[in-house]
């Protein structure tokens, strides 16, 4: 629950403004931010509005402090913050406020990769009460989509197939869809490899995820606490049911023929996104890095590749375009084709 500044409109850096980022509740209470208050306010990085301090001086003494509120505003769910955080969240995965986000985080490129369901359309969908968790998405039918606006008979048959489709993204790619707090991409990647099922992974304690690699105190509390609530399970149980790939290589599939290497990706691939080209490399057991070095073993170029291209000319990596890349993935390095 972020707290937000609403302010008489007033221009700012050539746009009028009425709303302005308060951050957090330690940050409301160290500026003494007030309701009723006149309020300095910029524009961090010339774009996003926020409040920089109190003018006091103006009080009048009828000013109210703002009280974060226990129970979510919206769906009257509990709202918790970690000892570690500064943010309070609603715990209930079915709240109307945060479940159209879901939805569309849970259909991104990154993540299921719907096509065709991005933000507009889960407003829409949740609106008219046809999803009430991100499990709803595989019970859709035609005759549901069709109801909504500006749905013709081939774009609901392309959502539909969008959707099916997604059931075979790599188990990977669920653990990020879901949304836990903190797990980004990297970390997902992480958890498929280390636990192989979601329902090993569902069973994990906070202490056996801090011994990880990448993962401290705070996600790895975030990610008990997620997988604890009974909304969660709901959802899962919905998911497996529809044939979500819950399940990937495990451990296995860090041994692979890339195994010790270290390998970068730049540039737009023909026949495969960024985050694919990635998955498939630590799925072959090879680490992917952000940006080039000496310690670089690869760097798969695709078009319009920048300054990464240019790095690994001058530090000697070996570079590989998409072919050379599959072809790397089928039979290893040529030194280990020769062995």
């Amino acid at each position: 629950l972020t707290p937000v500044a609403y302010l008489k409109p007033v221009r700012v850096a050539g746009t009028t403004v009425s709303r302005a980022n308060l951050h957090n509740e330690d940050e409301l209470e160290r500026k003494d931010v007030r309701i009723g208050d006149a309020v300095w306010i910029e524009k961090a990085g010339e774009i996003i509005p926020q409040v920089v301090s109190v003018i006091k001086s103006k009080r009048t003494g009828n000013e109210k402090k703002f009280k974060i509120p226990k129970k979510c505003p919206v769906c009257q769910g509990p709202v918790t913050r970690l000892p570690q955080e500064v943010a309070r969240r609603c715990e209930n995965m079915n709240c109307l406020a945060q479940l159209k986000e879901r939805l569309a985080h849970f259909a991104s490129r990154g993540a299921m990769d719907i096509e065709g369901l991005g933000i507009a359309m889960a407003e829409q969908l949740v609106d008219a009460g046809l999803v009430k968790d991100v499990g709803d998405i595989y019970t859709l039918s035609k005759k549901d989509l069709l109801k909504l606006e500006r749905m013709a008979e081939k774009s609901a048959q392309n959502l539909l197939d969008g959707i099916e489709t997604s059931k075979g993204r790599p188990f990977s790619r669920a653990v990020f869809a879901l949304g836990i707090p903190h797990v980004g991409t990297t970390a997902a990647n992480l958890l498929a490899n280390e636990f192989g099922s979601m329902e090993q992974l569902a069973k994990v304690s906070g202490k056996r995820l801090e011994v990880l690699d990448q993962i401290g105190p705070v996600m790895a509390q975030a990610i008990e606490i997620y997988f604890k609530l009974k909304s969660t399970r709901e959802v899962l149980n919905k998911l497996a049911q529809a044939g979500v790939q819950f399940k990937g290589a495990g451990r296995s599939g860090q041994v692979g023929v890339l195994k010790g290497l270290t390998l970068v990706v730049t540039g737009t691939l023909k026949h495969h996104g960024r985050t694919e080209a990635e998955e498939l490399i630590r799925a072959h057991g090879g680490k992917v890095a952000s940006s080039v070095s000496k310690q670089t073993n690869y760097l798969v170029v695709g078009e319009h590749a920048g300054s990464k291209l240019q790095k690994a000319k001058t530090l000697g990596v070996s570079i590989l375009d998409e072919a050379k890349f599959e072809q790397l993935l089928r039979e290893g390095p040529l030194k280990r084709r020769i062995a």
